[in-house]
């Protein structure tokens, strides 16, 4: 098998057009952390992962730490041995890991990356309106841009949250789906009297409602809800997989690649969920467009629902040469063309950069 012969990781700082309002966090620029390797035979892989302070334990200097101690040692190894070797500490920093590993992936050439046809995704649109007028003329927008899945952010307030669904439901109705997003926010009181006030018309899901490793606040929102219930940052292993189809209510678990250790790992999460008779939803909006084109990639054979690595679209700078194409609502990934990085945007956003060879 091929050798890993050079290795490198980039801070990179990629300003976004409009701040991104999470309940946690509010975001002016994505900082992922970029792997490139390199191998005896001259073939190249990168791959990337943002991680998201708050969002879990994963920390960026804990991932930075991460990943330089790792490429340093796989360096000179054969690519299958080191794959191993950073799936045994994925638990470490999966974020960190699942980049090492799609990099490799990709040079050895991973058949979920091959993309013979053109493949057109559909994708969700983000949400930021908070009174009925301005929610009436962003919803004629991301009409006009040919979404049919929008995505509103609740959490802060119940009797505030649902007068705003019901707007977006009022302005949307007929023509598409909505996701309900608390990212953790709701008190397991709180989030009972949200859940079971909804009016389910055109409500697709809502997700995780309150805190990640508080399961039994989630599932007593589950039980109560009008609507199925996604769980997300709960969902990194199989075994978790496994806990939420034990759920009355749970009809959805979200994944992302950067929780996932590998594509491959991916791949198998996703197939799982839907075995569970659970339905499965992808996607980091944290990502940039090499994260969108990893995740696309798996989806095409996962996937029957609007896919939710559209974080390249909040991007001033795209990293690739040949970027996803956006139309219609659609992310579209063109038959026969490799991604490949564009070296000077690369060069232009990196804050950092460490190389071992």
């Amino acid at each position: 098998m091929a050798r890993l012969v050079a290795a490198e990781v980039r801070r990179l700082r990629l300003p976004l057009h409009t701040p991104y309002r999470l309940s946690y966090r509010t975001f002016d620029e994505f900082e992922p952390y970029l792997v490139i390797v390199h191998d005896d035979g001259g073939r190249c892989g990168f791959a990337d992962g943002h991680i998201s302070p708050g969002s879990s334990s994963e920390t960026r200097e804990g991932g930075w730490a991460f990943m330089t101690e790792h490429l340093k040692r796989i360096v000179g190894m054969e690519i299958g041995d080191a794959k191993g070797q950073v799936l045994k500490s994925v638990d470490d920093s999966k974020v960190a890991a699942t980049a090492i590993v799609s990099a490799m992936e990709m040079l050895l050439g991973c058949d979920l990356l091959e993309v013979s046809d053109d493949i057109a995704l559909p994708l969700l649109a983000p949400t930021s309106a908070m009174t009925p007028e301005a929610i009436v003329n962003e919803v004629e927008s991301r009409l006009v841009e040919g979404y049919r899945c929008l995505k509103i952010k609740v959490g802060k307030d119940v009797e505030g949250d649902l007068a705003r669904v019901k707007c977006y439901q009022e302005a949307f109705s007929g023509q598409g789906t909505l996701r309900l997003d608390a990212n953790r926010a709701f008190s397991r009181a709180d989030g009972v009297r949200f859940a079971r006030s909804l009016d389910p018309r055109g409500i697709e899901l809502f997700e995780q409602p309150c805190a990640a490793d508080d399961w039994d606040a989630n599932a007593a929102v589950a039980a109560q809800s009008t609507v199925p219930l996604m769980l997300d940052e709960p969902i990194c292993t199989t075994e978790d997989i496994e806990r939420a189809a034990t759920i009355d209510g749970v009809g959805f678990c979200k994944l992302k690649l950067k929780r996932a250790g590998s594509l491959e790992r991916l791949a198998e999460s996703l197939a799982l969920v839907r075995v569970l008779g659970m339905e499965p939803v992808l996607g980091d909006g944290l990502g940039s467009d090499i994260h969108a084109w990893l995740e696309a990639c798996v989806a095409r054979f996962h996937i029957r629902n609007a896919g939710e690595f559209n974080g390249y679209l909040k991007c001033n700078d795209h990293l690739l040469v040949n970027p996803p194409r956006f139309d219609n609502g659609r992310m579209f990934l063109a038959g026969g063309v490799a991604p490949a990085l564009d070296m000077a945007v690369v060069d232009r956003v990196t804050t950092e950069r460490l190389l071992f060879a």
